[in-house]
């Protein structure tokens, strides 16, 4: 892996989350979308606790308590993004959660460039929602309020990964966190999902999922934030919102015209606006912080 192109594999990191989108969304004709993405938390939290390890580390209050809450925060994220895609294409629903890393980026910058992304961003948000509402799909409105929750999530999600990684233990806190998602939830998603584990064909898809929405794209990463800078990282990011694109019209047939493209694009630009910093203040061969602009796991 180390001789491919950074790149290619972040496109593949991209596809693959997307993928597993696509994935999920064949499955919410056997239980609610909600039940899908729990699932997928409760699976990935297992794999994740398993390669970390976390057990073997030793926990402070304040720094277990922080994982926690980064934790459930990023399964509401994952809960309403997958709820959104009942009503949403897979790539607008993408780029409008974008909305959120993109504002993070912007409020804590102080330049130009973030207001003009705020700007671009919320005119691409703005074309994607009017057109998904004009489609005559009753439930688009509530499909835009559930990603624009989603996206509010990832906004905290970024915020608490932040914090979690100045702690420096590696992946732990996420598999920690992910496993203290899956049980908060539980509750209310876990009865639903019961058909997906009973049943071998279901559950093969669910662990294909789980892998390729979260395992792997952070495996990936692993070795492309050892060999980007975070502003290249950043700008490679702002292609996701395509590759979402391009896996909703391959695998869902979910085919994006006009204004939609448009909104696309703007929403990609503003991506890579705010993702290029004014000044390093780190190490550039660092890893950014989980779920930050530069991290993986977008709520797909």
């Amino acid at each position: 892996m180390h001789r491919v192109p950074a790149p290619l594999l972040f496109l593949v990191s991209g596809v693959t989350q997307y993928v597993g989108a696509g994935l999920a969304v064949g499955l919410f004709t056997v239980v609610p979308a909600t039940a899908v993405a729990w699932s997928r938390i409760a699976v990935a939290a297992v794999v994740l606790l398993v390669w970390s390890r976390p057990w073997a580390r030793r926990w402070d209050g304040p720094t277990l308590r922080a994982a926690v809450l980064f934790g459930v925060v990023l399964a509401a994220m994952n809960c309403t993004f997958y709820a959104s895609l009942d009503y949403l294409p897979l790539g607008n629903a993408v780029a409008i959660e974008f909305v959120g890393p993109v504002l993070v980026g912007a409020l804590t910058g102080r330049g130009v460039r973030e207001r003009v992304a705020i700007g671009l961003s919320l005119v691409g948000v703005v074309l994607l929602a009017g057109v998904t509402v004009t489609s005559g799909d009753d439930g688009a409105v509530l499909g835009i309020v559930l990603v624009l929750a989603a996206a509010a999530c990832w906004a905290g999600y970024i915020l608490l990964g932040r914090v979690v990684s100045q702690q420096g233990t590696g992946l732990a806190p996420l598999a920690v966190g992910m496993a203290a998602g899956a049980v908060v939830f539980a509750p209310f998603f876990g009865p639903s999902s019961t058909p997906l584990f009973t049943d071998g064909g279901y559950l093969a898809v669910l662990v294909g999922i789980a892998l390729a929405s979260s395992v792997v794209p952070y495996g990936i990463d692993q070795v492309v934030l050892r060999r980007l800078r975070p502003a290249q990282f950043s700008i490679l990011l702002a292609i996701w919102p395509a590759s979402a694109l391009l896996v909703g019209a391959v695998m869902l047939r979910q085919v994006p015209h006009g204004l939609e493209v448009v909104g696309l694009v703007l929403v990609s630009v503003a991506i890579a606006l705010t993702g290029r910093p004014q000044a390093p203040t780190t190490d550039p061969t660092a890893d950014p912080a989980p779920g930050a602009p530069g991290a993986s796991e977008p709520a797909a």
